[in-house]
């Protein structure tokens, strides 16, 4: 069985987020003690379907769910409805469940959900939508609920996959979500014979998506934390890979291009660069003000990440983790390059232009400081030496330069001119007065904070950074 997080600990025990909690009176499906997206995980009952739990088990958790529907509050919500709907029909199919009451509960669910579909917020929300409807029509050979998924599917797979086989909202993490329930989909379809109108759309679309995500999959395993994106919410790209092949689905590695995304891989260099626009335009909800960033690793180990996520309440710490200066690329004056706000809002963004696109040399340009009277150009140059140089260009301004360094790293040294850290070393040219570091918080999964340093770099106009292994020669 595929990714089988353990999230319900027995004894009416859950482990949501990295936040354990046991009710002790009767589960609380409404419990907000630790924020609204806890209590949807709640909801999702994905906790069906890992692999130490009982059908006793699972059975009085469905029926307890069912004893307090009227009181549901978030178990309402059309998204929440979606994901419990596949879990509980996998549940009750895998373990030949057969119950009028869990039935008719489940399809008095699919009527609101199909009253209630995420028009107003679409993306991998309304997606959702329709994925479910379809497992829904399969479990009920219900044409309403079929149409209804078909129609949704074949729109917003359209909308939503880009060329490249990117999902277009460029979170890594949403793009394993999303790939995994095509994967489901595409199995539920050949493993059933009733309708195979979408089975050659959801074939062609996961191959292009495993392309994809194998591009932008790390050597060790990890994909890059851009975006919302965060470990242990969506199966890792192994699993998913290795479920596709079982399906017969085999694909190597693509071409990054339309997503925004381009990465260098040289020398135990991986570096992952963002050139891309804040996408979806209409629902940017999980986008960062992160243009030109990037993220290194070196020799399999992470050497320069993303802040990552730790939350989606709408507080101080969400704001930070959005912003510009918490991303591997140049604030001026302080701000931030697109108008990030809210928990999952954007206004003024930045528009990027690529200016060069070749094997060697990546070069863009964003317009999100064209308020304060300057632009961001920024080159990544693989040299004659296998070294990486960074060129930074704002204009007659000053501006920052953020790095933040993996909190794996344990040895970093600064001089007058130079970082040196595990191996490599990092050369400015063009700064002002000393470099800088600074402690700050990093987060890689919900709810975890992890300390790291960031490195400060102050120019004026232009800064050229290069990045290289260590030699005997250097002196730290």
């Amino acid at each position: 069985m595929l990714y089988n997080k353990t999230s319900y600990l027995t004894n009416s025990c859950f482990s949501f987020l990295n936040i354990n909690h046991c009710f002790n009176s009767g589960i609380d499906w409404n419990h907000t003690e630790y924020g609204k997206l806890w209590t949807y995980n709640l909801n999702y009952f994905d906790f069906l379907n890992q692999e130490n739990i009982t059908s006793k088990e699972g059975k009085f958790l469905i029926y307890d769910y069912i004893k307090k529907a009227n009181e549901r509050i978030d178990g309402k919500e059309p998204y929440t409805i979606s994901l419990r709907g596949i879990n509980w029909i996998k549940f009750i199919s895998k373990r030949k469940i057969n119950e009028e009451a869990i039935n008719r509960f489940l399809y008095n669910d699919y009527q609101r959900l199909l009253d209630n579909l995420e028009y107003h917020l679409l993306g991998n929300h309304l997606l959702e939508n329709g994925f479910s409807l379809l497992f829904g029509s399969f479990y009920f050979r219900d044409e309403k609920l079929y149409s209804n998924a078909k129609r949704i599917i074949q729109k917003e797979l359209k909308e939503q996959i880009l060329e490249d086989g990117g999902h277009y909202e460029l979170s890594p993490m949403y793009h394993q979500i999303i790939l995994f329930r095509i994967l489901e989909c595409y199995n539920l379809i050949i493993s059933n014979k009733w309708k195979d109108e979408l089975e050659q759309l959801l074939k062609d679309t996961a191959l292009r998506m495993l392309e994809w995500l194998q591009s932008i999959t790390f050597d060790n395993g990890e994909i890059p934390y851009v975006n919302d994106s965060a470990f242990g919410i969506a199966p890792p790209s192994k699993e998913l890979i290795a479920y596709a092949k079982r399906l017969g689905l085999n694909a190597h590695k693509g071409v990054l291009s339309e997503s925004g995304y381009r990465k260098f891989e040289f020398n135990g260099f991986e570096l992952l660069m963002d050139v891309g626009h804040i996408s979806p335009s209409y629902q940017p909800g999980h986008s960062h003000a992160d243009s030109l960033s990037f993220i290194l690793h070196v020799n399999k180990t992470p050497i320069f990440i993303d802040t990552g996520v730790s939350t989606y309440e709408n507080n101080t710490r969400r704001a930070y983790e959005r912003s510009t200066r918490a991303h591997n690329t140049v604030t001026v004056q302080g701000k931030d390059s697109s108008d990030v706000w809210g928990a999952f809002r954007v206004g003024k963004r930045a528009n990027v232009n690529i200016l060069k696109d070749e094997k060697k040399i990546i070069k863009a340009i964003h317009d999100g400081y064209n308020n304060i009277g300057c632009s961001h150009e920024r080159s990544w140059m693989i040299d004659d030496n296998d070294s990486l140089v960074i060129e930074d260009r704002i204009g007659s301004s000053t501006g920052v330069f953020n790095l933040i360094i993996s909190p794996s790293i344990n040895k970093i040294l600064l001089n007058d001119k130079s970082v040196f850290i595990d191996g490599v070393i990092l050369e400015f040219e063009g700064y002002l007065s000393s470099i800088q570091m600074e402690e700050i918080g990093v987060s890689n999964e919900f709810n975890i904070v992890e300390n790291t340093r960031k490195i400060l770099v102050e120019f004026y106009d232009s800064l050229n950074t290069r990045i290289r292994y260590l030699n005997k020669q250097d002196t730290l």
